[in-house]
């Protein structure tokens, strides 16, 4: 096992060099992949990263999406040799402390996929706690129950591999809909899922926080995305319920 942890990042302000500082201090090396920022927030981490031969910062032109960045930081690992990537978020939600536990179970289990599933605290929107469920029982009902804690949550160590050959395979899985299709299409895949708890920081506009979540739209996204993998479970149904029969203990 050969494991990298990879931070997306758009627009994440202030929060994006301390992120990274933090999960430094955590693991070597971190990738950030600066997905078409305006904000100038990647200038702190190409400094750090001049400094530091175990920080490397990749930067696209043009805005793709949450996904398209995580494809563009898989190609580059998967060439130099990274079998695992452990993904997080740029803008404070995720406790970097979590790192080492997720990539120790990862190399307990390297054919497997550790998902982070949110532990919330005080300062989470009622509103995003209680709509994630809806998301989590499609995601469970497309894989026919096989254990997918939480479908959204972006605290995960990723195989790169078969991660990387369902992404070059599909047009979608580029934006917002990247977590809960990666982790119903790697169940397809014979991926197993295991369940690591980890907290979740919500964090208010005067502490930083920055959110690129847009009610409407991203919840279309994710019904449209919903509705093809419904579609999709059912076309492999066959294969999919002795896949469970395999899976499950």
């Amino acid at each position: 096992m050969k494991a990298l942890v990879l931070i997306p990042s758009y627009n994440s302000g202030a929060k994006l060099i301390e992120t990274v500082r933090e999960a430094r201090a955590a693991w070597a090396p971190i990738w950030v992949v600066v997905d078409g920022s305006t904000d100038g927030s990647e200038a702190a981490v190409q400094a750090a990263a001049a400094e530091d031969p175990e920080l490397r910062v990749l930067v696209l032109g043009k805005n793709g999406g949450k996904g398209g960045a995580v494809l563009h930081g898989l190609r580059a690992a998967q060439a130099e040799g990274f079998t695992h990537a452990l993904v997080m978020d740029a803008d404070g939600q995720h406790s970097a402390g979590e790192i080492p536990v997720f990539m120790a179970a990862a190399r307990a289990a390297p054919e497997a996929m550790i998902l982070g599933k949110p532990v919330f605290g005080g300062d989470a929107p009622l509103l995003r706690v209680r709509g994630r469920r809806i998301s989590n029982w499609w995601a469970n009902f497309e894989t026919l129950g096989l254990g997918i804690g939480d479908s959204l949550f972006g605290f995960r160590v990723y195989p790169v591999e078969p991660l990387l050959r369902i992404m070059e395979r599909s047009r979608w899985m580029r934006r917002f809909d990247f977590d809960p299709e990666a982790a119903v299409r790697l169940c397809w895949a014979g991926i197993r899922p295991i369940n690591l708890p980890a907290p979740v920081r919500y964090l208010r506009p005067d502490e930083g926080g920055v959110s690129h979540f847009h009610y409407g739209r991203d919840n279309v996204l994710l019904t449209s995305m919903h509705v093809r993998l419904v579609l999709g479970m059912l076309a492999r149904l066959p294969r999919l319920i002795r896949l469970r029969k395999a899976m499950r203990p």
